[in-house]
């Protein structure tokens, strides 16, 4: 699946919808790469501030790669950051 990543919340939302997806529990995602249980929980809730070097543990965890590309250009031009 690709997600369309905008703020801190639609990366928890697509890094919960994946973790489901692959039936795992935060749990044992978490203890595959020495994450607690409840930071992964305050991941997929949007929280910030989270460390990148854990956000990138996540992912490894979760068979995820980040990937950047300049953003669409909607129809309307805002002026001001979307987050």
């Amino acid at each position: 699946m690709i997600h369309t990543i905008s703020s801190p919340e639609t990366l928890g939302q697509a890094l919960r919808a994946e973790r489901k997806h692959r039936r795992v529990s935060q749990k044992v995602v978490g203890h595959s790469v020495g994450i607690a249980q409840h930071t992964i929980s305050k991941i997929e809730k949007g929280s910030p501030g989270t460390e990148l070097n854990t956000l990138f543990r996540l992912l490894a965890a979760l068979d995820l790669e980040l990937n950047l590309q300049p953003r669409q250009k909607p129809a309307t031009e805002s002026t001001g950051d979307s987050w």
